[in-house]
């Protein structure tokens, strides 16, 4: 078995390595969630965290190997201090003393738990290191200072096994901070909640899983709290909450700090905040990503939903519209503006009822010919000796494309479509109607047909 003994700073000495550090809110916690990407077997002895990786130091290429990914790239996490050994008294023993590299028999009685109540009376026997103690009779010392000293011994010593019990992942990240000082300002929050973001960083890779949707809440002063005060994230309570959702799961906490900065921007505190909280509502697993080799490849920047998620938290949900395609032929109905949501990325898209291939290709051949610029009612166009009117006499360029829907409905819609060259107006979309209008008798001249202006091409 292979034992390493972790020292997490605390947050004072974690201020002094560096500010990112100093932004977690449980530096203990974010270790241990950390640690247990490379073992189930973690546990917590004092301020202190023991691993045995003796069963997945392979995963990992090796036990050096496994020791330079734990210890690197933890990016909010300040680097601890470290000991290994075949047991995890003997690894915390080292780590204690300071001393990574010191033969077991050398070390301090002050580093074995067991013994330090013992301290001042083994002093007077002579006793101050590890192999004096275990030179000693084992009926005296048992005798004199009860059996857990010596049953302490044998597990340092790798001759009784180690009972822990082990930590595991929480399945929900739930944190609570309290502020050093009443915050009064809704936009000030947001310094509190970066701490906050910061844990859930390291929870998220912990579980390799990014974040879909999450609450951040907080607690009023109870003294100063206006319960008359109502609006969207009070309710009259003495708790605000607000909710930030993501179109695509993430772990880019500069993103989700945005989306706050947003939101709380049209926040009003009726009442200095004493407490923050955030939990997860919704995370997702996020697998593997691929990176090109060519440089034009890489992306910079928001990407398009990041983007469209902060305009929505910045102008409201109602301002930023999506197109959806509808199930319709007529070009002026094919599609609808919706509020854009994030579950229009999540959303899959449904294929019960997919097209054969013929289809597509006869689909896609005639979409090449529809007109970039669609006009919002069908334009009536004049027409002289059979010909349609538009800054001129129209040239009839492709066509006709034939339109016959609205039999279900009741609203029929009979349309031959072409492209045509306006002397003045460039290519435009036109179509004719294969009725004639009213409650005539349908076999008339093509004189008699009305023409329309549908698009036009950029």
């Amino acid at each position: 078995m292979h034992w390493i003994a972790l020292q997490p700073p605390s947050e004072r000495s974690a201020g002094a390595a560096g500010e990112a550090a100093a932004t977690l809110v449980d530096t203990h916690a974010a270790w241990t969630w950390w640690a247990l990407q490379f073992t189930p077997l973690v546990a917590r002895v004092e301020q202190a965290l023991v691993l045995e990786v003796s069963h997945s130091e392979r995963l990992f290429g090796g036990r050096a190997d496994l020791l330079q990914r734990l210890l690197q790239g933890t990016g909010p996490l300040a680097a601890p201090d470290c000991a290994q050994g075949a047991t995890s008294l003997l690894a915390l023993a080292r780590l204690w003393a300071h001393a990574p590299d010191a033969p077991i028999d050398s070390l301090p009685l002050h580093t074995l738990a067991a013994a330090r109540a013992h301290l001042p009376t083994l002093e007077r026997l002579g006793c101050s290191r590890w192999g004096q103690l275990r030179a000693l009779p084992r009926g005296g010392l048992v005798r004199r200072f009860g059996a857990g000293l010596v049953d302490a011994l044998d597990c340092a010593y790798g001759q009784r096994p180690e009972l822990y019990r082990w930590l595991t992942l929480p399945d929900v990240f739930d944190a609570r901070l309290e502020l050093s000082a009443a915050v009064e300002s809704a936009a000030a929050l947001l310094f509190g909640a970066r701490r906050l973001l910061a844990q859930l960083q390291v929870w998220l890779r912990a579980r390799q899983h990014g974040v879909l949707s999450l609450e951040l809440a907080w607690d009023l002063d109870a003294r100063r709290s206006n319960v008359r005060h109502t609006d969207a994230h009070h309710n009259g309570s003495s708790q605000g909450r607000m909710a930030v959702r993501t179109a695509q799961a993430t772990q880019d906490m500069q993103h989700l700090q945005r989306l706050l900065a947003e939101q709380l921007a049209h926040v009003t505190l009726p009442a200095p905040v004493l407490y923050l909280h955030l939990r997860t509502l919704q995370t997702q697993a996020l697998g593997g990503e691929s990176h090109s080799l060519l440089p034009q490849d890489v992306r910079k920047g928001d990407s398009l939903h990041q983007m469209l998620e902060r305009l929505g938290a910045r102008l409201g949900r109602d301002q930023v519209l999506c197109v959806q395609a509808q199930a319709q032929h007529r070009p002026e109905h094919m599609q609808a503006w919706t509020q854009w949501t994030p579950e229009h990325v999540q959303r899959s898209p449904q294929r019960a009822h997919a097209p054969s291939a013929d289809a597509v290709h006869a689909m896609a051949f005639d979409a090449a010919l529809w007109p970039t610029w669609l006009l919002k009612e069908p334009q009536l166009l004049a027409v002289q000796r059979g010909t349609p009117q538009y800054h001129g006499p129209l040239v009839l360029l492709t066509g006709p494309q034939r339109v016959e829907t609205g039999w279900l409905d009741g609203d029929i819609a009979l349309r031959d479509y072409f492209i045509a060259r306006s002397p003045h107006a460039g290519l435009v979309w036109v179509f004719r109607e294969r009725l004639a209008h009213g409650p005539q008798n349908p076999l008339v001249s093509a004189s008699h047909l009305r023409w329309f202006l549908h698009g036009l091409f950029a």
